[in-house]
């Protein structure tokens, strides 16, 4: 076994308390803005803006160093209307019959259906993939770590810094998802994990009228 090889950390980022306190508040105000949105414009967005939310995905923490992740970025029309062709063919059947009533009464304030227009419209699908398994050049397979945990890790990171960039975004998980897989050409080690519809809202776009938990609600301090 290898041995470990470490460097020295130096911290690009020092700031005051009140420095600290400043910039957790500028950033909750900016984060608090965010809103899920299924009314997309078609307005391009410059794919270098996505790059650079990937990238930026792409340093989230993940287990053992192994970044069990690959991000497809769909812009193509054609592919865009595949996907959501099949996609709705499962969300038909999820509303019609495979949801249960529970499931569909929580929706229900949300106002979903079937229907994915967003899914070709907006310029930017990001269809994001787990690596169960890394298949090294002579075949061999190599396991993957707490791979759903640093997925979702990088996806968070990744709505985020879309926010940040003055761009909105859709999580869509259908279910199942592997269509995705024989639309996009991604091999059987890789397992959807969801699609990220990006882009500008609609200037007509609305969201639903609902709240966010209090701070009290969802944490303690012991």
């Amino acid at each position: 076994m290898n041995q470990p090889k470490f460097i020295p950390f130096k911290n690009p980022r020092s700031f005051s308390e009140e420095e600290m306190l400043k910039k957790s508040k500028e950033f909750y105000e900016i984060m608090r803005l965010r809103r899920t949105i299924r009314d997309f414009s078609d307005k391009p967005v410059p794919r270098e803006v996505i790059e650079t939310c990937i990238a930026t995905a792409g340093t989230a923490p993940n287990g053992a160093n192994m970044q069990p992740w690959h991000f497809v970025v769909v812009s193509d029309k054609d592919i865009k209307k595949k996907i959501r062709e099949a996609a709705e063919e499962e969300e038909k059947i999820f509303y019609t019959g495979r949801a249960p009533k529970e499931w569909l009464e929580a929706l229900a304030p949300l106002g979903t259906d079937e229907y994915k227009p967003f899914l070709e419209k907006a310029p930017y699908l990001i269809v994001i993939f787990a690596k169960r398994f890394e298949v090294l050049p002579d075949g061999r397979q190599v396991k993957n770590y707490y791979t759903s945990e640093s997925v979702g890790i990088a996806t968070g990171m990744l709505i985020t810094a879309i926010h940040n960039a003055g761009l909105v975004s859709l999580t869509h998980t259908p279910s199942p998802m592997d269509f995705l897989n024989d639309i996009l050409k991604r091999p059987s080690n890789e397992k959807p994990y969801l699609i990220l519809v990006v882009g500008y809202p609609d200037e007509n776009a609305k969201v639903p009228d609902i709240k966010k938990k209090k701070l009290e609600e969802i944490s303690d301090f012991k």
